[in-house]
């Protein structure tokens, strides 16, 4: 076998795509995914606010390793509820970029 045969087989498509009516309970998973990622955001918010608690704390009896943690569990906060409120778009926008190769 010529090394162009070759590498025909490992450039060869099967010719998979996605299939939104494929399995059953597709719509189930959708809304059982939202609820999740609900439930995430409403964490996040209160953990938002449990971190601007300790961070003011903190700041004001002279704790700076509360007031240090508390800035952590802000931006933490802040970054998760980021990615929670971009999850569809980053998903989608990754798939895309995934399709693209060939």
């Amino acid at each position: 076998m010529f090394l162009a045969d070759k590498v025909v087989q490992l450039a060869y498509d099967p010719g998979i795509k996605p299939n939104g009516g494929g399995l059953p309970g597709l719509a189930v998973l959708k809304q059982v995914m939202g609820s999740i990622n609900l439930f995430g955001i409403i964490v996040v918010v209160g953990a938002l606010a449990v971190s601007a608690g300790v961070w003011a704390w903190g700041h004001h009896s002279g704790g700076h390793q509360a007031e240090a943690n508390g800035k952590k569990g802000v931006l933490v906060s802040a970054g998760a509820a980021l990615l929670l409120g971009a999850a569809n778009g980053v998903v989608a926008f990754f798939s895309t970029l995934g399709s693209q190769v060939h």
